[in-house]
């Protein structure tokens, strides 16, 4: 089985939920599998010690799963418009990658999770590309064929899949929120399937 890496932050729950919901997505292709991986918060005043595994929901990411992969979806909730300090942090680790070319040519996607619906989720998919870019990946989105992009009152953008979390984070991800980021996992893994049969 080729495995697509999920990677992401969450802090309240909405962009895990995503995860779970692009990780399905993933799967309804044969032959691929999703990889849930999250990364540790970190501390803005010392360093945090974190446990090696995290109390809840998936392990957390090392380098191998990088390499390793057949693709990339990446999520953040956004943070002024921009992708959150952990997951950045993360990310600035993998020059190592870089260097040897590692993630260069896979297919790579993005999501996001925000309070508001005007609260930056195109500013910081745009963002959580750049990266990807740098690494050489090949960014997938979501096209207007996905008919919940064209209808949605929620989340959902050509960039990649969003959700719209409400002020506490506590609204429930909609039924065309659902059905992009399940498009998302799908179209990823069926990128990744024609690569890898090249």
């Amino acid at each position: 089985m080729s495995e697509i890496l999920v990677l992401y932050y969450s802090r309240r729950g909405g962009t895990a939920d995503m995860a779970r919901r692009i990780a399905r997505g993933v799967e309804e292709i044969p032959g691929m599998q999703a990889r849930l991986r999250t990364v540790p918060a970190v501390s803005a005043t010392c360093e945090a010690v974190e446990d090696a595994i995290p109390d809840q929901g998936p392990p957390y990411a090392e380098m191998r799963d990088l390499q390793d992969c057949t693709g990339l979806i990446l999520g953040s909730p956004t943070r002024f418009g921009n992708m959150a300090a952990p997951l950045k942090y993360f990310l600035d680790q993998t020059s190592g990658l870089w260097l040897s070319g590692a993630l260069s040519g896979k297919p790579g996607a993005v999501f996001t999770s925000t309070g508001t619906m005007h609260g930056g989720q195109e500013s910081t998919l745009l963002s959580m590309m750049l990266p990807l870019m740098h690494h050489g990946m090949l960014i997938v989105g979501l096209p207007f064929t996905e008919s919940a992009l064209q209808t949605t009152e929620t989340g959902g953008t050509p960039y990649g899949a969003s959700h719209v979390s409400g002020g506490e984070g506590n609204r429930p991800i909609s039924a065309h929120e659902t059905e992009l980021c399940r498009a998302l996992g799908r179209r990823v893994a069926q990128f990744a399937a024609k690569l890898g049969s090249d």
